[in-house]
């Protein structure tokens, strides 16, 4: 039976204490503040003149934020479909194989998370500006397909990272008796290993949608005039100035990502996934 600490233990945690709620603090109150301000009957942000829904109203009326929010969802469902293959083929590959570049490729694959976000998107402005016309002789257009080949190129790796840390547990012995019960490679893959990475599919899947959807830096980069994301847009409501309207979307945006993030962590708990099965 566990003791209650004593007052000695008491003095020794409370810096603690104070240090994690300072740092919470910190981080969290402009976030809250944003939050609050949302509902702020005012247009100036920094005077409470009483609480009202209506900029939320406004932001959901808004066409050319509705269109911006369409494209941003678009882009990270594709974008989050095709990083979850690309990503679980790619972890498997190097889980599984041993072959010579495997190192350089393992390194590649650690470039998009390591290297400054700009510095990504002024890569994917070279490239698309420069580069790719160079054989065919056209420039690529500045759309969605540009955005989508550089958020997949962004957002893939940090799925092999998720499905190559699920596959660390995996139990090869597994596949070497349904091997020996008559299954084939494929049959193997999809009923043995699939329903293992599973968790970690849905985890890479939701933290690909989350990168995707709140990109900033490489969609500024390689978005045409045409073609305006929902951070974007955020960002050019808020060169004029921060009213309750630009508050009410950011709030909607920051919540969709909070609640991708919160079920990505949430599959991606390899301990209490087995304690369910169990």
């Amino acid at each position: 039976m566990s003791q209650a600490p004593g007052p000695l233990e008491y003095l020794r945690r409370w810096p603690l204490r104070a240090w994690v709620t300072g740092v919470a603090v910190f981080l969290y109150a402009p976030l809250i503040s944003l939050i609050v301000f949302s509902f702020n009957d005012s247009k100036r942000n920094v005077v409470w003149q009483g609480f009202t829904f209506k900029y939320y109203g406004k932001a959901l009326t808004d066409e050319s934020l509705l269109t911006a929010l369409s494209n941003s969802l678009t882009i990270a469902l594709i974008v989050t479909l095709v990083s979850v293959v690309l990503g679980a083929l790619s972890a498997v590959l190097l889980w599984r194989f041993r072959f010579p570049g495997k190192t350089a490729l393992e390194g590649a694959l650690s470039l998009p998370i390591v290297v400054p976000e700009i510095c990504m998107g002024v890569a994917m402005l070279v490239f698309f500006a420069k580069v790719l016309p160079w054989p065919v002789g056209m420039p690529w257009p500045f759309n969605l397909g540009a955005i989508i080949i550089s958020h997949v190129s962004f957002c893939f790796p940090f799925v092999t990272v998720v499905v190559r840390a699920r596959l660390a547990s995996f139990n090869r012995e597994l596949e070497e008796a349904a091997k020996d019960l008559g299954a084939g490679e494929w049959r193997t893959f999809r009923d043995i290993l699939i329903p293992h990475i599973a968790p970690s599919l849905v985890a890479g899947a939701l933290l690909a949608f989350t990168l995707s959807l709140d990109d900033f830096v490489i969609t500024f980069f390689t978005a045409g005039p045409d073609t305006v994301t929902f951070p974007v847009k955020v960002y050019s409501m808020v060169r004029f100035s921060v009213t309750p309207e630009v508050n009410a979307a950011s709030t909607m945006l920051m919540v969709l990502t909070v609640l991708a993030t919160f079920l990505a962590l949430r599959f991606q708990n390899p301990a209490k996934d087995l304690a369910e099965r169990g």
